[in-house]
């Protein structure tokens, strides 16, 4: 039997995987075989169900060797007590989440609703004018400023892009209209722009 250099090449591909195992093999009996018992240690101190340990820790070794696998980690034990550290947050997230279906129907659960009462809504309108009122009788350019970053919540690049002005000039815009609209709210100026 004569072997191509296709033969050739997966052989040699097989040998190196097959060495490339033996080597994770051997790293995961020297470096993390024996953290065995500090990580039981760890999983009886953190995890409730006693019965869930045995499978928490294999879930662990698995997940450990699989990434060394793809590279060796250079402090082993930090990397499987942060692997186990992970592996329980995100058990015990997945056995706290709600289906939705469970919640579909919030007024059959009888649950209070977070539902701002007729006054509630009455007093923020009110406040809504008396804020738009103020934004109106800012200078035109301030007033831009204002409504872009903190009403559209653009970034001073985005509003230095749109209306070609340096972020020096927005940050001193926002600064100067938060100022007269605190006094216009409150009655006194309020100087942001000094130190503390």
């Amino acid at each position: 039997m004569v072997e191509t250099p296709d033969a050739d090449f997966r052989n040699k591909d097989v040998q190196l995987r097959a060495a490339a195992t033996e080597d994770v093999r051997v790293w995961f009996v020297r470096e993390v075989l024996p953290l065995e018992p500090s990580l039981m240690q760890f999983l009886h101190r953190n995890w409730r169900r006693k019965d869930d340990i045995p499978d928490l820790r294999n879930d662990i070794y698995v997940l450990v060797y699989e990434a060394a696998r793809r590279q060796f980690p250079e402090k082993p034990r930090q990397f499987v007590f942060t692997t186990a550290r992970n592996l329980l947050i995100n058990q015990y997230r997945r056995e706290h989440v709600v289906a939705i279906e469970a919640v579909a129907d919030l007024d059959a659960l009888g649950i209070a609703q977070d539902v701002p009462g007729p006054e509630s809504s009455v007093i923020a309108r009110d406040q809504l004018r008396q804020l738009q009122a103020a934004i109106d009788r800012l200078p035109p350019r301030c007033r831009e400023v204002i409504v872009m970053r903190r009403i559209e919540g653009l970034s001073r690049s985005e509003i230095s892009q749109r209306l070609g002005i340096s972020e020096e000039t927005i940050s001193a815009h926002v600064t100067d209209g938060m100022c007269a609209l605190a006094e216009m709210f409150y009655g006194e100026a309020m100087d942001f722009r000094r130190e503390p």
